[in-house]
C-alpha cells in the first residue's frame, strides 16, 4: 500500500480519512460499507477535510482495539487487513477492506435489517430492503430480471411486439422466450420473468409502476422553469428511441467551418447521447420503487438519471475503464442480440471518446443518493487558467513530485513567501495537494493532485 498516494487522494467510495477511533462507530459503518460495495481503505491519523497527518499515539493499542471493534461489531464475521505505518515521529493504521463474498454484513448493536451500510460517493448510506435483497442476489450469483413471475401466464408476454423488435435481426419463434429467458418454467408452467415483463410485457407498469422515462427541457441551466416535458411509457426497446428523439428536439446544432467547409452538429454527440440512454435503460434497478429514468435537457448539460447505484464491486473509475458487469442479464442479452449493445463495458467509453472528439468536457458520472447520474456537456473543454508562476510550479511538479516550498522557489525562482502563497491558491482550487502535518510543518511536501478517473 503506497501511503503517499493514499494521501494525494480525496475521500471518496473507496477511501475515508479518519482522525482517530474516539467515535468507533463511524469507522465500523465505514468498514462494513466498503466490505458491502467496492471494496475500499480507512486511513487512522488523518483529518478529513484537511488531509492534515496527525498520527496515532499508540499504534499497537489502536491497531488491537480496532481489530476487537471489527470482531465483535461486524456480522458476518469480517477480516480485513490492518496495516501500520511510521510517519516521521508518529504513525498511521490503514484498514484495507475488500469486496465480501458473504454480504450483506451489518452492525450488530443495529440489527440485519437496519444496520447495513453501502458507499455512496464519500457517504455512508443506510441500505433500504430493495438494496438489502440485491447484496443478496450479488452473492447467490441471479439477477433481478431473471426471477420467474409465478403470477402471470406466458401470455402476458406481448409476442407480437417481441417478433416486431426482432423482426431485423431473425424470425423469432414462440420457444425462442425461454431461450432469452424471457420466460422461464415454473412448477411446470411456463411464465414470464421479470425481464420478459420488463421488455415486452402487455401490463408491465402494473407490476413495475416506475418502468418509463420522464423527459423534460428546461429554460437556462437549472429547473426553476420547464419548456417542455414528456412522459415515455413503451416497451424498453422502442423507448430508447423515443428518448434520443426527444433529447435531438430540444438540442440545437452548431456549425463548424474547417477550411471551406461547413458542417452541421449536434451539440451532444449523439453517439453520447445513445450510450447514455441506453446505458441507463440496460442498467437501472427496476426493483426500485419511487422514480423512474428522468432526462433532462438545459442550455448547457444533458442529463441521464436511472434508479439504482453501480452494481457492487464496481466504481466509476472501473467503469470508466471498461470493466462491467450487467445488473439486468435478460435485458442485456437482449438489447446486445438488437444491436444496440455493441460490446460489454464499451458503451461508457464510447460515450467518453465521443465527447472528446468533439472538443467537449468528459462526461460526468456519478451516484447521487440511490441512483445513477450521466452529465453530458454543451461546452467546450477550457484548459484551466493559470497564471506564468502557477504554470511553472504546475510544471515543476509534473518533473518531480512531492516537492517542498523551498524546492518549488528555487524551481520558479521567486522567494519562498511568495512561492508559498501561489501553493495555497493551487491547493485551494483542487490543482495541488498539500500534504503534511499541518501549515507550519517544515516537511510538508506538495503533490498534483489526483483528478477523477485517473
Amino acid at each position: 500500500m503506497d501511503l503517499i498516494s493514499l494521501l494525494r487522494q480525496p475521500e471518496g467510495k473507496t477511501l475515508e480519512y479518519k482522525r482517530d477511533l474516539s467515535s468507533p462507530e463511524g469507522v465500523l459503518r465505514s468498514i462494513a460499507a466498503f466490505a458491502n460495495t467496492a471494496g475500499g481503505v480507512v486511513l487512522v491519523g488523518v483529518e478529513s477535510r484537511s488531509r492534515r497527518v496527525l498520527g496515532i499515539a499508540d499504534p499497537l493499542e489502536t491497531e488491537e482495539r480496532l481489530a476487537n471493534l471489527i470482531s465483535d461489531s461486524i456480522i458476518p464475521v469480517l477480516v480485513p487487513d490492518l496495516e501500520v505505518f511510521p510517519w516521521r515521529r508518529t504513525h498511521l493504521l490503514a484498514v484495507r477492506v475488500y469486496p465480501s463474498s458473504s454480504r450483506p454484513h451489518h452492525l450488530k448493536r443495529m440489527g440485519p435489517e437496519a444496520g447495513v451500510f453501502v458507499r455512496v460517493g464519500s457517504t455512508n448510506r443506510r441500505a433500504d430492503s430493495a438494496l438489502i435483497e440485491e447484496l443478496r442476489r450479488l452473492v447467490r450469483n441471479e439477477s433481478f430480471d431473471e426471477q420467474p413471475m409465478p403470477d402471470l401466464n406466458s401470455e402476458a408476454i406481448d409476442f407480437r411486439a417481441t417478433s416486431e423488435s426482432f423482426a431485423h435481426a431473425r424470425t423469432l419463434k414462440r420457444a425462442d422466450l425461454v431461450t432469452l429467458r424471457l420466460t422461464a418454467q415454473y412448477q411446470g408452467r411456463e411464465v414470464p420473468t421479470v425481464g420478459g415483463m420488463l421488455l415486452f410485457g402487455r401490463d408491465k407498469e402494473r407490476y413495475f409502476p416506475d418502468a418509463w422515462i420522464q423527459a423534460g427541457r428546461f429554460h437556462g441551466n437549472d429547473r426553476r422553469r420547464i419548456l417542455d416535458t414528456k412522459e415515455i411509457h413503451a416497451h424498453l426497446v422502442p423507448v430508447v428511441e423515443q428518448a434520443v428523439q426527444f433529447i435531438q428536439r430540444h438540442t440545437s446544432r452548431e456549425a463548424i467551418i474547417e477550411g471551406v467547409r461547413r458542417t452541421d452538429r449536434w451539440i451532444f454527440p449523439l453517439t453520447a447521447v445513445r450510450e447514455a440512454v441506453v446505458n441507463a435503460v440496460v442498467h437501472a434497478d427496476y426493483s426500485q420503487r419511487g422514480a423512474p429514468i428522468r432526462i433532462s435537457v438545459f442550455d448547457d448539460r444533458l442529463e441521464v438519471e436511472s434508479p439504482g447505484l453501480l452494481p457492487f464491486g464496481l466504481t466509476v473509475e472501473d467503469i470508466r475503464k471498461g470493466v462491467s458487469k450487467l445488473r439486468n442479464r435478460v435485458i442485456g442479452r437482449v438489447f446486445r442480440e438488437l444491436g444496440l449493445i455493441e460490446q460489454w463495458g464499451s458503451g461508457i467509453q464510447r460515450m467518453i471518446g465521443a465527447c472528446e472528439e468533439a472538443g467537449l468536457e468528459p462526461p460526468h458520472l456519478e451516484e447521487v443518493g440511490t441512483h445513477f447520474r450521466v452529465i453530458l456537456f454543451a461546452v467546450r473543454r477550457r484548459a484551466p487558467v493559470l497564471g506564468e508562476l502557477e504554470r511553472r510550479i504546475i510544471e515543476a511538479l509534473q518533473k518531480e513530485s512531492g516537492l517542498r516550498t523551498r524546492e518549488l522557489a528555487l524551481a520558479i525562482r521567486r522567494t519562498e513567501r511568495a512561492t508559498r502563497s501561489r501553493l495555497i491558491a493551487l491547493v485551494e482550487r483542487g490543482l495541488v495537494v498539500e500534504i503534511g502535518t499541518g501549515p507550519t510543518d517544515p516537511q510538508r511536501r506538495y503533490f498534483l493532485a489526483v483528478q477523477e478517473g485517473s
